[in-house]
């Protein structure tokens, strides 16, 4: 009989909710189906504007958990619907949540994630499993990046090292080793995020289809090494950020000083941002190895390009060459912890996260 687990995942670029559901009879994980869902574009609107500090913040909080929470519902229905499977068939959901603010140095540090597990619950009928950072920082952790831990279980080879990279709103890597040393994972900084609002600000687009227009223009050095110049991405990990320090605000700002330089020139110069903070990081791990990339960023060709160009030393693929496709990397973890929790198995790794010790991440959300 089929084990089935649901994952469900809304990144940093908040472009909608990949579900999948996954089969973990016999501890092997089986992509069963996929879908997504599309966030609305005025819920889109409202999750940019809590995602910065502003007015009325609680009561915007509150309304928007509630709707995200039914998007995140309609996208697990939507996926049982199109499969023809029954709700009974599905032992839980793992739902990450969509991020509103990530704070992990603080003194109190915190992260939040909003979409109401109890909503999602009694929508689809289903035990959900959420709140999966918390217990990490309570342990002194990051809370996040916690998809290395299913990178280890799936990915890891004897054979060369290999870097995992996820390239959403955020870039994160997981570094597997060949020998067995432990797992290093990461925010290496921005992934598609401030390319994404740049071009949404100059083109009324939603992202920059293949980086051509970031591939049309020239990559200027001063405006580069001005934004390679965050302290960010000099800390040493563990380490994790999000839209609140590599924000729209943000970029603004650092732009202000090159307002002449042509819409597609700041656009590759971003491209550059994200390349090289990222390559930068991986010559630190290992001169040489596999890559692997996984997220939005896997679709981006000139991305890709530009990676295998900074590492000639890698061979630079994507996670489908590993039996999984890109897109659906993050959702299939979500389910995976989910299932790791219904196992009573910690699902995080404290040499990736800080964490004083490992943990059962999550929290039970039962649908009756």
């Amino acid at each position: 009989m089929p084990s089935y687990f649901i994952g469900l995942m809304s990144g940093t670029s908040i472009d909608g909710v990949d579900a999948v559901l996954v089969d973990f009879t016999q501890e092997q994980y089986q992509v069963v189906a996929t879908y997504t869902q599309p966030f609305p574009k005025h819920l889109f609107k409202g999750l940019q504007r809590l995602s910065q500090p502003g007015n009325d913040e609680v009561n915007r909080l509150g309304r928007l958990d509630r709707q995200v929470a039914d998007v995140f519902a309609d996208a697990v229905n939507g996926l049982l619907e199109q499969n023809q499977i029954d709700n009974s068939q599905v032992i839980a959901i793992g739902s990450h949540g969509q991020t509103i603010r990530h704070m992990p140095n603080l003194e109190n540090s915190f992260s939040i994630q909003i979409g109401d597990p109890n909503t999602i619950a009694v929508k689809t009928g289903i035990d959900v499993i959420a709140d999966f950072r918390r217990k990490d920082i309570a342990l002194g952790g990051q809370g996040a990046p916690l998809v290395p831990a299913f990178h280890q279980q799936v990915f890891t080879s004897t054979d060369k090292p290999r870097v995992i990279l996820n390239i959403g709103g955020i870039a994160n890597i997981t570094y597997l080793s060949a020998d067995g040393s432990p797992v290093v994972g990461f925010d290496t900084g921005p992934g598609n995020a401030l390319m994404d609002s740049w071009v949404r600000e100059r083109l009324e687009q939603d992202y920059d289809n293949n980086g051509e227009w970031a591939a049309s223009g020239n990559t200027d050095e001063a405006l580069l090494n001005h934004l390679l110049s965050h302290t960010y991405f000099s800390q040493p990990f563990p380490k994790s950020t999000g839209k609140e320090l590599f924000s729209q605000a943000w970029l603004t700002q650092q732009l202000s000083e090159f307002i002449h330089l042509p819409d597609e020139d700041i656009q590759s110069t971003l491209l550059d941002l994200t390349c090289i903070s990222i390559s930068d990081q991986i010559s630190k791990l290992s001169p040489t190895g596999e890559l692997f990339v996984c997220g939005g960023g896997a679709f981006n060709c000139e991305m890709m390009k530009r990676l295998q160009a900074l590492q000639p030393s890698y061979r630079v693929s994507t996670t489908r060459e590993l039996g999984l496709d890109p897109k659906w990397v993050e959702a299939v973890a979500f389910a995976w912890l989910a299932y790791r929790y219904k196992q009573g198995l910690s699902g995080n790794l404290p040499d990736v996260t800080g964490a004083s010790r490992s943990a059962i991440l999550g929290a039970l959300f039962p649908a009756k």
